[in-house]
């Protein structure tokens, strides 16, 4: 039975919780804190978690306890929970570095540091991890494990961790900024909201799929869209001509450096 604490149950803790409880993962064992008493009852009602309003509390009986809040309050979050050292503390928040959370956390208490995404929430959840001082192999692997939940999971080391944000923690952002781009196009050319909508959300959803499973590179499936002198290799011209790749480039760089800010 792995007894688990979610320090916050806002956008990213329920995202966790919901991808827990849809693993498998009975909600007796969660316990979520949150300030407001009507959403500790709103979790309570969904997910069938326990709730508290004292993040001492909740992390007491914890194996795992995963800090989902904002980087300023990480660092409150851990040190006012006086945290066990039989458990793990788990932060989610961007850009705070492992020796300021292991301060934080108190002497001797095992520390991970993940950068999750939002679509953990539907089971396709890409977390990186990467392991404190204190945090033994088998401490590692049930955090991995139960990252693994709602989602892929990557070990990188620390030094790489806020690159690693730029691809994954804040790029679903980038992919809905596209589709939102693509659905304003197809009205713009004359079809429906409706129809625009649903053309592009599926068409991303299905590109995504065949990256996912295909096995291929994207360069070699975009190569099988592209036709020589075809109507795909007009618009991927005017993209290049764009800039496309620039901005990508210098978006991850401001993602990278704005984690590092945060830190």
């Amino acid at each position: 039975m792995t007894k688990i604490a979610v320090l916050g149950g806002g956008q990213i803790g329920e995202a966790l919780v919901s991808g827990l409880v849809n693993a498998g993962y009975d909600g007796a064992d969660i316990v979520v804190t949150n300030r407001r008493e009507e959403r500790r009852a709103e979790m309570e009602k969904t997910y069938g978690v326990k709730t508290a309003s004292d993040n001492k509390e909740a992390a007491q009986d914890a194996d795992f306890v995963f800090g989902c809040v904002k980087p300023y309050a990480i660092e409150e979050v851990f040190a006012e929970a006086e945290l066990p050292k039989t458990a793990v503390a788990v932060s989610l928040a961007a850009g705070v570095q492992l020796e300021k959370l292991e301060t934080a956390a108190g002497e001797g208490v095992p520390v991970v540091r993940v950068m999750p995404n939002t679509p953990m929430l539907v089971g396709k959840g890409m977390s990186t991890a990467t392991k404190g001082t204190h945090v033994s192999d088998e401490q590692f692997e049930g955090v991995v494990k139960l990252l693994e939940a709602v989602g892929e999971v990557a070990v990188v080391a620390e030094k790489d961790i806020d690159a690693a944000a730029a691809l994954a923690g804040s790029a679903p952002a980038y992919f809905f900024l596209v589709v939102e781009s693509l659905i304003d196009a197809g009205v713009q050319l004359g079809l429906t909201r409706d129809v625009a909508t649903k053309l592009a959300t599926q068409t991303a959803a299905g590109a995504g799929a065949m990256l996912v499973g295909s096995g291929r590179e994207p360069l070699a499936l975009r190569a099988g869209v592209t036709s020589p002198g075809g109507t795909t290799a007009a618009a991927i011209r005017e993209l290049e001509e764009s800039g496309i790749r620039g901005a990508f480039y210098r978006a991850a760089e401001a993602c990278a450096q704005r984690a590092k800010e945060l830190g």
